[in-house]
């Protein structure tokens, strides 16, 4: 008697199988495609079984047959139900972005939001030798984090940072700062500008000890920090800085260096330094006179301003990453922003265009939009 390619009465597993199996690929965590694979592997045993219980190796009456499918499906929904459960309820989302904006608000605002929500956001430090903002703009592109923070706009040109939206939600400005012991308490901008050509290279030429000044500055020409620097002082995003004689990879190791070095300069943004100030470690340099306070930074009155921003995939981002950017343009939102002494960007509407005229004249005097390389 030819043996029969199938057993009597072959039936696949009922659907709601196949129908977790499915909605698992649809899964974005790795868990839920390791499960989908046990599942369908079980599945496929659980069949062979079937097959083999009627064939001539042993002999499975009809009520093994249905208890072996009965026991597939319970292990399918132990397996399944609560991983989509956990998919369907996700309570963290990952981010990252500039050190700058992350001490501004980000702790305070992200900390408010779980407190209200359930939603944790996870900082991803990533790769330490990458600028903050390259890596809070750059990661949401690829997919490797859900929401990005940056201090600069993304550059169109660059493949890596095209398919991004960037929302402003708060302003920081760029302050200089030095040694508690300088005896230097304020600095002009043509100051500046001679300080990083390389022009003014002694602290008596401004008035203090007879020492050379040692300038940190950040590597690379696409930071946050050297991005702005370049185009509020120079109008040209290639700008090489001839007095440096510190690069630092990051703005924490530059604050620090400027902490431990008498005769030291750089620039960093106004809440890290302003937390620095408080404990005795640096002092913050005035600009043209002005002190950099949050009135006079709302103002426009302080003049190296800038927006910080959150970065998200726009139509195709995850919804709880929508749901935190409306929580952080909220009035509770902006209220927590304020009480970090950060500058909400509701709050000071009137820098929109200022923003944009100092701009225009940069480029007027040369500037490149897309410019500025590694």
């Amino acid at each position: 008697m030819a043996r029969s390619s199938k057993p009597p009465n072959w039936k696949p597993l009922p659907d709601v199988s196949r129908n977790y199996c499915e909605a698992l690929h649809k899964s974005p965590s790795r868990e839920g495609f390791f499960y989908a694979w046990i599942v369908e592997i079980l599945y496929i045993l659980t069949n062979k079984v079937r097959y083999i219980g009627a064939s001539n190796h042993f002999i499975l009456g009809g009520k093994m047959h249905r208890y072996i499918t009965r026991c597939s499906i319970y292990l399918c929904y132990l397996l399944c139900v609560p991983l989509l459960a956990g998919a369907a309820n996700d309570t963290t989302l990952a981010w990252t972005g500039c050190g700058i904006t992350k001490h501004a608000f980000m702790d305070e605002l992200s900390k408010a939001y779980e407190k209200k929500t359930g939603i944790k956001l996870q900082f991803n430090s990533g790769d330490a030798a990458i600028d903050g903002s390259i890596a809070g703009i750059q990661s949401v592109n690829s997919g490797k984090v859900q929401i990005g923070a940056s201090c600069r706009t993304n550059i169109g040109t660059m493949s890596e940072e095209r398919d991004v939206y960037q929302v402003p939600v708060a302003w920081d400005a760029l302050v200089f700062i030095v040694h508690p012991s300088n005896r230097v308490n304020s600095i002009t901008t043509q100051q500046v500008r001679d300080i990083y050509l390389g022009n003014l290279s002694n602290w008596k030429q401004l008035g203090g000890n007879n020492k050379p000044i040692e300038l940190y500055v950040r590597r690379g020409r696409l930071t946050g920090v050297g991005r702005m620097l370049r185009e509020l002082l120079f109008a040209n995003y290639n700008q090489e800085f001839s007095g440096a004689k510190h690069i630092m990879v990051s703005s924490e190791p530059l604050e620090q260096g400027i902490e431990t070095d008498p005769d030291s300069i750089g620039a960093t943004g106004i809440s890290s330094a302003q937390r620095r100030l408080k404990a005795g470690k640096v002092k913050i340099l005035k600009l043209n006179d002005k002190e950099p306070t949050a009135e006079n930074i709302r103002t426009g009155q302080y003049m190296m301003y800038r927006p910080l921003y959150l970065v998200t995939r726009g139509k195709n981002a995850d919804p709880r990453v929508k749901d935190f950017i409306t929580y952080a343009l909220s009035r509770e939102g902006q209220d927590v922003i304020r009480n970090t002494g950060t500058v909400p960007y509701s709050d000071a509407a009137g820098l929109v265009m200022k923003t944009i005229e100092e701009h225009e004249r940069a480029i007027q005097r040369g500037l490149t939009p897309a410019g500025g390389t590694l």
